[in-house]
């Protein structure tokens, strides 16, 4: 089984440090997406992990076989680029079968392969148009159609769908999680979409500033992140923050408090999620604040509430269509069991009352 491992990687140009120490498994047939800002390291990891980019320090280790040294084309591994990089003059077949050729591969040993994943990627009508036929999307499933004939161990996926419109995006994350059950082969892919990543991953792992700070399956992640920055980066609408403090077996808040008596004396802010909000009779709830602006979806209403304990407004999840004039005074209302709990360096405190409920 062609797992993948890496054991203290890290990655320098000259004095910058790009990666440091990457500890990571990923099994034999897993979907792995990394994500995380701009500039995390994600897309380097992935052209490590291909053989473009050199390792610093560190092992890459496939199926038991060290890979640091061996050249991208003999690694069993094949990257689909954010560019689709198709040649213009060759047809959707030949794009797709150049490698094989370059390889010396037999000519009916290339049209086998090609047609068995144009059948995969439903694009057998398109093999003998050119690329400039083709619609975006459909040039998508040509560069993945072109790794596929490679039958290599692992996939990469640098951003793909990044150049297409909101809609086929949808379309295609679709797509991928069909070619994901299809193929059964190990996948790794890089996005700064953390709906992408919820949306296809087995696993996710959360990258900031060159380290890794989270792995785990997408919904763990969600209800248990490590740390603020993964709690913040997990989620859409993000997770909202409040400045608070323990005080008297309550979190305390400028405009009101949650009886929490387990609460930690770490504590500096908390986190709670849109969804976990209601907004409740003036007056009545744990935070007091002013509507400054609405989202109607049809299928929910978004609001975004000022408060005093907040940078930013806090968004509001609220089921169906609702109407409230803006500047209205509203009052916030959430479970201890659904709280975060952060202390002053961002790490996540443990939520005594989460625990008893899930029990």
């Amino acid at each position: 089984m062609a797992d993948l491992k890496i054991e203290g990687l890290n990655k320098r140009y000259g004095s910058v440090s790009v990666l440091r120490d990457i500890d990571l498994t990923i099994e034999h047939g897993e979907f792995v997406v990394f994500v995380g800002p701009s500039g995390c390291g994600k897309s380097t990891l992935l052209r490590m992990i291909c053989g473009l980019d050199d390792v610093t320090s560190g092992q890459l280790m496939l199926a038991n076989e060290v890979i640091n040294d061996v050249p991208s084309s003999k690694r069993g591994i094949a990257m689909v680029f954010q560019s689709y990089a198709l040649y213009p003059h060759m047809s959707v077949a030949d794009n797709m079968g150049y490698a094989l050729k370059l390889a010396k591969t037999p000519k009916d040993e290339i049209e086998s392969r090609v047609r068995n994943a144009a059948e995969i990627l439903q694009i057998v009508p398109l093999l003998e148009r050119k690329p400039r036929q083709l619609s975006g999307g459909q040039r998508q499933r040509v560069a993945i159609g072109r790794a596929i004939v490679r039958e290599p161990d692992v996939f990469l996926f640098d951003e793909p769908l990044s150049n297409l419109d909101a809609a086929l995006r949808v379309d295609m994350r679709m797509e991928f999680a069909r070619l994901k059950d299809r193929l059964g082969t190990t996948m790794i892919y890089v996005t700064h979409d953390q709906v992408e990543a919820m949306t296809l991953a087995d696993k996710i792992v959360v990258m900031h500033d060159g380290r890794i700070e989270q792995v785990g399956s997408p919904i763990s992640l969600y209800n248990n992140p490590v740390n603020r920055f993964v709690a913040g980066f997990i989620g859409s609408p993000k997770m909202n923050f409040l400045a608070a403090r323990f005080t008297d077996g309550a979190v305390a808040f400028q405009s009101g408090h949650l009886h929490m008596p387990h609460a930690s004396a770490r504590l500096t802010e908390i986190g709670i999620r849109p969804e976990h909000l209601r907004v409740g009779d003036d007056g009545e709830g744990v935070v007091q604040g002013r509507l400054v602006a609405t989202e109607h979806l049809g299928s929910d209403t978004f609001a975004m509430v000022e408060v005093a304990d907040s940078e930013r407004p806090v968004m509001v999840r609220i089921p169906g269509e609702r109407r409230i004039p803006h500047g209205s005074s509203l009052s916030l209302t959430f479970d201890a069991a659904n709280v975060h709990m952060f202390d002053a360096e961002g790490t996540a405190l443990p939520n005594e009352t989460r625990r008893a409920d899930a029990a």
